[in-house]
């Protein structure tokens, strides 16, 4: 889960000695956009990037296009290049497409052997038990963390690496509305009863039907995370 939420320290930039300088440079501002530190709409602005992480502008310029084909950034002609702020009919896609692959995950652990299934309970049991701290201690972005590592494990557990590929380019695009979507301590602790009920589903799963439960639970809850994320908007 490095890809969502370890990004690079900029004081870091000074001693490193390689080639690859464009993707140190976009994975820093990767970190930067999945912790937070970077909101939608903010500007991305060329020469405060070379300043702060002592390069020139050849590899800034690199990530800022890889950014930009990964639709995290926009650049605008005149202007600069900002973090994207997704349309509501982008989201509402991008909702859809990751309920299709939760579900298909929800379905394949739940019908993996009862040993690895149980080994997947218990981490997701984990996540949960995290989830509830950072409610009592209102800590938004440990929950949110602990909310990315629990969806992730059924895609890690899945096993399937083209949806993997597919899940987190959604994910990354997702970040850039989703964090609104569990600002309210309501909408956190909706998701986290949510959370465990799944996890319950994948414990009880011992047969087709009960694969097929899990699954729809995760996905229901995918699009439920869409309405609350509505709910939200003005």
């Amino acid at each position: 889960m490095d890809w969502l939420t370890s990004p690079v320290q900029s004081d870091e930039f000074a001693e490193i000695k390689n080639t690859s300088l464009g993707k140190l440079v976009r994975d820093y501002l990767l970190g930067q956009i999945m912790s937070g530190a970077l909101v939608p709409g903010q500007a991305l602005r060329e020469p405060e990037l070379v300043e702060q992480m002592k390069v020139s502008r050849v590899p800034v310029r690199e990530a800022l296009r890889e950014l930009e084909s990964m639709g995290l950034v926009v650049s605008r002609k005149h202007s600069g290049v900002y973090i994207r702020e997704l349309a509501e009919d982008e989201v509402h896609d991008l909702y859809q497409f990751r309920s299709l692959m939760d579900n298909h995950a929800g379905r394949v652990v739940a019908e993996l052997p009862a040993e690895r299934r149980l080994a997947l309970v218990e981490k997701l049991e984990t996540c949960t038990a995290a989830m509830d701290r950072a409610i009592a201690d209102g800590n938004t972005q440990a929950y949110y963390n602990a909310n990315l590592q629990f969806h992730w494990l059924f895609i890690e557990f899945a096993g399937n690496r083209e949806i993997a590929k597919s899940y987190r380019e959604v994910i990354q695009k997702l970040h850039l509305a989703r964090v609104k979507n569990l600002s309210t301590e309501d909408h956190r602790r909706q998701s986290n009863a949510e959370h465990k009920q799944i996890v319950q589903a994948l414990r009880d799963a011992s047969s087709i039907a009960g694969a097929h439960h899990c699954a729809e639970l995760l996905a229901h809850h995918v699009i439920n995370a869409h309405k609350r994320l509505a709910e939200m908007s003005p």
